[in-house]
């Protein structure tokens, strides 16, 4: 058992095992003795123990991994031993470039080269990338700005914020493609000193001066510092809005979880999650969990990326922690996916049955009422489910109670008096349908030429929700007189034909007769001569229909109707 000792490596925190920390200092010893007295030292040793915190950090798979002697190994492997590398220069004086020795080609990554800019080093950097010269790039971009709407403007500008610069000796080597060991990183750092004593030796003092007090930074680098200045101001504004989102959203998931559940919490359009429910027959609260958790998992990494904008330092939150959450949310949505599919197979099919019961007038004149009455179950709805009730009738035993039923008014085809109740359903199959539809139970009576119809129909709840609904066809011999009570209007069919351009439910209002030709006529209707006085002047009726306004001069007739369908205007010339 070895003991581990944490370390600080280039400004990045370590946990190393012991004996991989003595092999790892001897090993920086050795290269700090091999660069003693050469200019530049100090750079290259700290560009070289930067190197070696990068290697180390991409073969952590977590925060908390220790670095052992095999990880040493393989950096040592990587950025070579100093004494390969400690020759003299003048050796290769005469000798090719080419036999010198290099470790193996890397990929190149996209850096922006700040040694040869002129404005954000983005065509520098291109160059290397894709080994294109520099001018050719800028003309190129100089085309796209010019020709192409300004989108060469736009793309520069985008790689200006998004490509990182070429600050440090391994990002410059890794932009040039080349091995980042011990060799090159000391070549390099040894270029920039060359470079700088050139520089130096040739500059020319006083103009360089005057420059400096004119302006410490050139204009381009000033625009950049602006821009990036805004774009950082909208990334913060980026991140508090995810935040918000967020934290929003989970805290709703939260408390519709624990109180009215989300199945009822949430809505998607076109998804119906209490139907889900019913169809499958999965418990509530698996469903709230699965929809929780396909919902909640991915606004709480929303959460999660608008901390990271805003909170440099903040810690991840591991890979386990991240794959686990995917999977988790995979899964949810897998399993609403098989939910989905098992509901619409509980809809796939819808059978019907139908029953035709015969009536018979007793009295005298034939005249019919029917009327709808209202249901004795309304003091004992206990919940709702899709705009279904769930009611239990006197034995206390669970109905699931419906609403959803229509009549329609037709011609008998001979003298006889009939009512036919088709009854409806779904189901996975057609008999399944079928006998669904047949489980409906629907209640009405005929007594004294009056047709009490209920207003609902119930079926067990363990038949469950399947869209039932009833349709009430009422075949009437002709010269029959038909009256109906108020709560009619709510249970009329489209199907009913009238002599009048009448909205459906005002048909309870008047008494009707069947005609010969299968259309109601109305017996008690106002004519529109009714409404005018016997010497031409308008007027102004106010009743149970409506208001009618009826204003007449020397010139025309204007009538003005208003009631419960809306405003109606008629104009005609006098003769």
């Amino acid at each position: 058992m070895n003991k581990t000792v944490n370390i600080n490596l280039a400004n990045m925190l370590f946990h190393i095992d012991e004996n991989a920390y003595q092999k790892l200092q001897r090993y920086l010893e050795a290269i700090k003795r091999s660069f003693a007295g050469t200019t530049g030292s100090d750079e290259i040793i700290a560009d070289i123990e930067a190197r070696i915190a990068e290697l180390f950090y991409e073969k952590m798979e977590n925060e908390r991994q220790v670095i052992t002697a095999k990880e040493v190994d393989e950096v040592i492997t990587i950025m070579g031993q100093p004494e390969d590398y400690h020759i003299d220069e003048e050796i290769f004086e005469d000798t090719p470039s080419g036999a010198r020795p290099t470790g193996s080609s890397r990929v190149k990554k996209l850096y922006r080269d700040m040694d040869r800019k002129y404005i954000g080093g983005v065509c520098a950097g291109l160059e290397y990338y894709i080994g294109l010269d520099a001018l050719w790039i800028r003309l190129i971009f100089l085309f796209l700005a010019i020709f192409a709407g300004g989108f060469g403007l736009i793309a520069y500008i985008i790689l200006w914020i998004l490509v990182p610069e070429a600050v440090t000796t391994a990002q410059k080597l890794d932009m040039t493609g080349e091995p980042v060991n011990i060799s090159n990183i000391e070549k390099k750092v040894k270029e920039g000193f060359d470079g700088v004593a050139d520089k130096v030796r040739s500059v020319d003092y006083d103009k360089v001066g005057n420059q400096v007090k004119r302006t410490g930074k050139s204009f381009f680098d000033t625009l950049g510092d602006i821009i990036l200045f805004f774009f950082k101001v909208f990334g913060k504004f980026i991140g508090i809005l995810l935040i918000i989102i967020g934290a929003a959203t989970l805290i709703g998931l939260f408390i519709g979880l624990f109180t009215v559940g989300i199945i009822d919490a949430v809505h998607i359009p076109g998804v119906d999650f209490l139907s889900m429910v019913n169809s499958t027959e999965a418990p509530v609260w698996v469903v709230s969990l699965l929809m929780f958790f396909a919902l909640g998992i991915p606004f709480f990494f929303l959460l999660y990326l608008g901390l990271r904008i805003l909170v440099n330092n903040l810690k991840s939150i591991g890979n386990i922690a991240k794959f686990s959450l995917l999977g988790l949310w995979l899964i949810s949505l897998i399993a609403l996916a098989v939910l989905g599919i098992k509901q619409a197979s509980a809809h796939a099919y819808t059978g019907s049955v139908s029953e035709l019961d015969t009536l018979t007038l007793t009295q005298a004149p034939d005249t019919l009422r029917v009327k709808f009455q209202v249901s004795d179950y309304n003091e004992l709805s206990t919940a709702t489910m899709g705009g279904v009730e769930i009611r239990y009738d006197e034995a206390d035993n669970a109905l699931l109670y419906f609403n959803d039923l229509l009549m329609d008014i037709q011609q008998a085809e001979d003298t006889v008096l009939s009512l036919r109740v088709r009854k409806d359903a779904d189901g996975s199959s057609y008999q399944n349908a079928r006998d669904r539809a047949g489980q409906i139970d629907y209640n009405y009576s005929f007594s004294e030429n009056t047709l009490t119809l209920d207003d609902h129909f119930t079926t067990a709840v363990k038949n469950k929700i399947r869209d039932q609904e009833i349709r009430l066809t009422l075949f009437v011999p002709e010269g029959t007189v038909l009256n109906f009570n108020s709560n009619s209007a709510d249970y009329m069919g489209r199907r009913t034909r009238t002599d009048r351009d009448m909205y459906r439910k005002r048909i309870v209002n008047y008494t009707w007769v069947m005609g010969a030709d299968g259309i109601l006529d109305c017996l008690n209707c106002i004519e529109e001569s009714d409404y005018e006085d016997s010497d031409g002047k308008g007027h102004i009726i106010i009743d149970e229909n409506g208001i009618d306004i009826d204003v007449q001069d020397s010139s025309d007739t204007f009538k003005m109707k208003i009631d419960e369908n809306g405003i109606k205007v008629k104009a005609r010339e006098n003769d």
